[in-house]
């Protein structure tokens, strides 16, 4: 211990010691009654043991402050205030016991059951899946309490899962009444009037590709062949339009319909439904490029080389009559056989689609050139009967008429993006940044672990990941090789700061595509039309500038490198428009992580309930992920994704290599990594926890042995192996390191208190033995 001398300095301790400084966040629940403080300041996450999350809820917003560090290194923290909670309902299934009603969550992030009052059920019956609204927050010594204020039905009603995902990720999906209204008000089709100052396009046959299902056309394209110069030095290339539904022409800044649209920021796509960012009339009516109507429309009109660079561009307003509606499936086969039966029914588009075919191709070698990441994954589809039982999950193929339309929309969004950035108009760019040096460090030494004799460098291009996928395609574990270097790259996200776009390699790259469903390209078609008038364009007053979202901004700054050249210092004026610009790129960022995770959701579930229908059924699989707990698998047949937990892979101790990413056997040495095969038998399915386990099947293993392993009984009577005793010691170990009790109802506190006296009373009066 040192003592004081004198002449020493008496330090504030709140100041001295680190570890009481108090920060804000909000908390992140966990399933297993732990949560974690997501810090303002983009620090690391702060640990919150189950005592401390008994006061609090999910995505509270808090002050704390580290007290301690874990055995396991983390920060462990203590809620010293809740500053705000926001009034989200929470979604659960109607419980009784023992005369007392409760809510257990849906969303087990809560982490404590809702204590309802008597009167305070409503209509509901016992099973049902109801909304609960707080009246009593939680305690240290007390759970909350609430009351029922919708009835959403019973847990198997067709559409359920949806319903509860809207929810459960607040994700807005009713219109308002005055949007509605405004709406309503909108013309049936496009005016004479509506045409004045636009380009007429509508002799021009302009075409729409999009999948058999889909019901909203936001693009349409046209090529056709051109000569660049003259004389000797003139070269061929193509001319492309490609026209954009003006969804700005009928949404105006502010409006009723701009402020729900703005909520929204994107329209969520989930099996067999739909939440529009936009109302029907607008979606799949005035905005929707529908063949043989006139529509207006935003046009990127493009040169193109004959070796795919992007010669000369210009935008500008038009009126345009699609000529007609092309599925994938279509055009692909038109391609394949121009004297076949849809080329045959289509014989006035076949050449236009040719010309498309071949600016494609350009444009297809120009990203080669470029080096651009394009990595082959696997996309899924849900197929889903007219009750919403999932009929099967099928691989979404992509064909070639798949990525003309994508070569298409990148070029177009990349004259936005250089469109805007040369106006020196603020506007949203979509950035995705290069791998965090964590990152590159994990992807450097799992390359040199698998001994593949390429590496990435300190500022790697998006080539050396390219040609790290290239060299790596013959090898037998190249889909494992090519699953790493993705998962070291970073989400993309929507920003005033232009960084460029890694995956893409382009140094600027906006979203101008898809208005009907994406609020960020409304805004740059905006943002467009405002530089064409001469004029600038002013944000809706929706995200209003000041602290909240300079605390945003410095959140975004800590995560987005700045551009190479600092700008000079803006005025306040300006500043205070490039936080709103910031807040904006936030707000649209997070709402499309919402849109999937609540997307994510609900396909979870549908795959959980149809999977329960093949308990115990076995499958071939291949590892899609290692984990210190166990291994992830994907099945051959289905496409779903089950964890086969680390005591279920033999009688051994594994161990995990972070390097390989990969879980090996220290007594045989058999190894789980990315990409191996394995057969695998369903062995659990949890609805509420979206989970599915399954259990490792080997040859000649009998299915009884297992079961009587899986009851702790040794097969004839055989004694325990000491590799028995060391999966039992896995086991004891991993559970202590992935699960904590979680926090119980006093009501089942008192029955297992119950339980556990009966059992003394049974154990004492129990004879001794002879």
């Amino acid at each position: 211990m040192r003592f004081r001398k004198e002449g020493d300095h008496i330090k504030n301790p709140a100041v001295a010691n680190p570890l009481l400084e108090e920060f804000e966040g909000t908390v992140q629940g966990h399933r297993d009654g732990h949560g974690f403080v997501q810090r303002d300041d983009g620090e690391a996450d702060v640990y919150l043991p189950p005592n401390e999350m008994r006061a609090v809820l999910h995505k509270d917003r808090v002050k704390a402050r580290i007290v301690r560090t874990d055995r396991r290194g983390r920060p462990e923290g203590r809620v010293v205030e809740i500053v705000e909670r926001p009034a989200q309902p929470i979604i659960g299934r109607l419980l009784n016991e023992g005369g007392v009603w409760l809510v257990a969550p849906e969303d087990k992030r809560y982490g404590q059951d809702v204590l309802i009052p008597k009167g305070a059920t409503g209509t509901a019956k016992t099973g049902q899946v109801v909304v609960v609204e707080l009246t009593e927050p939680p305690a240290l010594f007390g759970q909350p309490v609430g009351r029922v204020s919708e009835v959403l039905g019973e847990i198997d009603d067709p559409g359920m899962e949806i319903e509860i995902a809207v929810r459960k990720y607040g994700v807005p999906h009713v219109f308002s009444d005055e949007c509605l209204a405004e709406a309503k008000a909108l013309p049936d089709k496009v005016r004479p009037t509506d045409r004045r100052n636009r380009i007429d396009l509508r002799d021009v046959p302009l075409v729409t590709i999009d999948g058999e299902d889909a019901r909203d056309f936001d693009d349409a394209v046209y090529c056709e062949p051109m000569k660049m110069g003259r004389g000797k030095t003139a070269k061929t290339g193509w001319r492309l339009l490609v026209a954009i539904a003006d969804v700005s022409a009928y949404v105006k800044t502010g409006s009723a319909i701009d402020i729900d649209a703005y909520d929204r920021a994107t329209s969520v796509y989930f099996p067999r439904r739909v939440i529009p960012m936009l109302p029907e009339k607008l979606s799949n009516g005035l905005c929707s490029l529908n063949p043989d109507v006139d529509r207006l429309c935003m046009v990127c009109d493009m040169v193109i080389t004959a070796d795919g660079e992007i010669h000369a561009y210009q935008f500008y307003p038009a009126v345009m009559h699609s000529h007609a509606r092309f599925t994938y499936t279509e055009v692909a086969a038109i391609l394949a056989n121009t004297r076949g039966p849809e080329a045959g029914r289509r014989k006035e588009r076949v050449q236009d689609l040719l010309n498309l075919a071949d600016v494609y191709r350009a444009l297809l070698a120009q990203r080669s050139k470029r080096g651009a990441v394009d990595f082959e994954t696997t996309e899924t589809q849900i197929v889903c009967d007219e009750s919403g039982r999932i009929e099967k999950i099928v691989p979404r193929t992509r064909n070639e008429a798949h990525r003309l339309i994508e070569e298409a929309m990148l070029a177009a969004n990349v004259c936005s993006a250089d469109f805007i950035a040369q106006s020196k108009h603020p506007g949203l760019f979509r950035v995705h940044e290069g791998p965090t040096p964590e990152k590159k460090e994990i992807l450097r030494n799992y390359l040199r672990a698998m001994g593949v004799g390429m590496s990435i460098t300190d500022e790697p291009h998006p080539s050396e990941f390219q040609a790290i996928a290239e060299a790596t395609k013959g090898r037998p574990d190249s889909q494992q090789i090519h699953t790493m270097l993705l998962r070291s790259m970073q989400q993309a996200i929507y920003t005033p700061i232009n960084s460029g776009h890694f995956g893409l390699a382009y140094e600027a790259y906006t979203h101008f595509t898809s208005p009907i469903r994406r609020y960020p390209d409304l805004l740059v078609h905006r943002v467009i039309k405002a530089i064409l008038g001469g004029s600038r364009y002013q944000l809706p007053a929706l995200p209003t500038p000041g602290e909240a979202h300079a605390k945003l901004a410095k959140r975004l700054a800590s995560r987005v490198k700045a551009p190479t050249q600092a700008p000079a210092k803006l005025p306040a004026a300006q500043t205070k428009e490039t936080q709103a610009w910031q807040a904006a790129g936030l707000h649209c960022s997070a709402n499309e992580r919402r849109a999937d995770e609540a997307s994510r959701d609900v396909e979870a579930w549908l795959k959980c309930k149809y999977m329960r229908e093949h308990l115990g059924e076995e499958f071939g699989g291949v590892v899609t992920a290692a984990t210190t707990f166990g291994i992830f698998v994907t099945l051959d047949a289905m496409y779903v994704e089950g964890l086969v937990h680390i005591t279920e892979l033999g009688g051994e101790y594994f161990k995990f290599d972070e390097a390989r990413q990969e879980l090996r056997g220290e007594r045989t040495g058999i190894r789980y990594s990315i990409g191996t095969r394995v057969r695998v038998q369903v062995s659990r399915v949890d609805l509420d926890g979206r989970k599915i386990d399954f259990r490792l099947v080997r040859e000649g293993d009998d299915l009884t042995a297992r079961a009587m392993r899986d009851k702790g009984v040794a097969p004839q009577g055989v004694p325990a192996k000491a590799s028995d005793k060391r999966q039992s010691r896995q086991r004891a170990e991993s559970r202590s390191a992935t699960r904590t009790n979680p926090v119980t109802s006093p009501i089942q506190a008192l029955k297992s208190a119950v339980k556990n006296a009966a059992g003394k009373v049974k154990k004492k009066r129990r004879p001794p033995r002879p």
